[in-house]
Formats: structure tokens, sequence, C-alpha cells
């Protein structure tokens, strides 16, 4: 499975962006078990998963983001949301999507800089 992040961009501290995450055609039939997540990895610091949803919509939350990012799904378009709020330059890196646990197969990413 490998889910094509998008959205990212530079933005401001204290600034918001919204990450998209498609699923390709592929897996649109099984799409809905899945449970999606949100990962990251800070330059020089390992991968860590922010955000995580289910199918029926519960959603966890690393400490680093909570309160701060919101993570939603519309199974119809197959595509999972990170509405990310209260940025910080510490929120600055590659942001991926993935299934939870991770299939080995990463899309590229997308860029998040938080400039200060």
């Amino acid at each position: 499975v490998q889910l094509q992040a998008s959205g990212g961009g530079l933005v401001q501290a204290g600034g918001s962006l919204r990450l998209s995450c498609r699923a390709p055609r592929s897996i649109t039939s099984v799409f809905n078990s899945y449970i999606i997540a949100w990962y990251r990895q800070p330059p020089g610091k390992e991968l860590e998963s922010v955000a995580s949803i289910t199918f029926d919509g519960r959603t966890n939350f690393s400490d680093s983001v909570k309160g701060r990012f919101t993570i939603s799904r519309d199974n119809s378009k197959k595509t999972v949301y990170l509405q990310m709020n209260s940025l910080k330059s510490e929120d600055t890196s590659v942001y991926y999507c993935n299934t939870d646990p991770p299939s080995k197969n990463w899309g590229q990413g997308t860029l998040v800089t938080v400039s200060s």
C-alpha cells in the first residue's frame, strides 16, 4: 500500500496547514479497513507517528501535537486529512501517511517547513 501525501509548504510559526492523504485506486475497495496514520521524521531524528484514525473515526495523537493537530477521514473520497494548527519550528519535517502499522511502501511524503 502506497498512500500519497500532499499539502505541505512553508508557513510561519503559529500558522496552519492541512495535509491530505489519498489512497491509490488499487486499494480503494479496502481503504476503509485500514487504520491510517501520519508520520514524520524531523531532520536528525527518528520517524514518529503523530496521529492516526480508524475507519469509524477514533483518533490518537502523539503528545507533541495533541491539542494542535486534528485528523479526519472521508471514506467516500478515500482521503485522510491532517489539520495542523499553531505550528512550531519543531514541526518542520517531511510528513508521510501510511497504514498503522505501516506498510513497507512509503510514499514520497510532503515537506512542511515552519519558519520562526
